[in-house]
């Protein structure tokens, strides 16, 4: 799919690396369209890149529906957008469960499967999502994160095979630990086990390859924990000892406690 000329719909553009890939998008002659909740966020993005905003919360299935109506004409949608749902399921409240899985797998299936049949019917399109590692293996204090980066998986890779032959391609981009920018970088957190971080510059470029050439899945991350990754996806009894051994709850804990306020 050429980014250049094709109209992005991009979610979660007022994050850190949400404003990266608009950057990029906008770099490769996208006409972009951005969303968020938050007009005075999105004002000077509309500015800087010349693009269309429109203002919807990812969590309210209205708006979910509203958005993709006023983003008809879509070529690529970026669904960037996710809450990062840390911390014990114990500690959620009912409403803030639905909103975790609202934001982070209901909106992005929901706009997918509401702005595939125009591009079907154009025989030319992309959807990307951006999910992450914890889409593969499971940590302490992120039951509501993995499973809805599970869920966001199994739907793009299952959703790829549903559109195949049409002209439409689906991919996911998993980043692991990203610093500067992003959800993880605002804990100011050190890794758990001092794992290596990747730049956000590589996450952006993974999304543009995945849209680029139709990859299925690009993961984002240093060789060790994408190897590690696998093992733990294979073998989730051993990693979570492992993960015990390596001490990382108390990491964990520094990271729940920072992103407490974003549920």
């Amino acid at each position: 799919m050429h980014i250049a000329g094709a109209t992005v719909l991009l979610t979660g553009v007022t994050g850190g690396i949400g404003g990266a890939l608009a950057a990029e998008l906008s770099a490769r002659g996208a006409h972009l369209v951005l969303t968020g909740r938050r007009r005075e966020a999105l004002e000077p993005l509309a500015d800087r890149y010349g693009a269309r905003t429109i203002l919807a919360d990812l969590g309210d299935a209205d708006d979910v529906q509203r958005l993709a109506q006023e983003a008809a004409g879509t070529d690529v949608l970026v669904a960037n957008a996710a809450l990062p749902s840390s911390g014990d399921v114990l500690d959620y409240t009912p409403e803030q469960m639905d909103r975790a899985l609202a934001v982070n797998l209901r909106a992005p299936a929901m706009l997918a499967r509401l702005l595939a049949p125009a591009m079907v019917a154009a025989g030319r399109g992309h959807i990307c999502f951006v999910g992450s590692l914890s889409g593969m293996a499971a940590t302490k204090s992120s039951s509501l994160y993995t499973a809805t980066k599970f869920g966001l998986r199994g739907f793009s890779l299952a959703f790829r095979q549903d559109l195949h032959g049409t002209g439409v391609g689906v991919s996911i981009v998993q980043p692991g630990f990203v610093r500067e920018l992003g959800m993880f970088a605002n804990t100011g957190s050190a890794t758990p086990g001092g794992v290596r971080t990747v730049a956000p510059e590589r996450v952006v470029k993974g999304v543009m390859r995945a849209i680029e050439r139709d990859v299925a899945e690009v993961n984002v991350a240093p060789l060790e924990l994408r190897f590690l990754t696998k093992i733990a996806s294979q073998f989730p009894g051993f990693s979570e000892r492992v993960q015990r051994l390596a001490g990382a709850e108390r990491t964990l804990d520094t990271i729940v406690a920072a992103q407490r306020s974003s549920r």
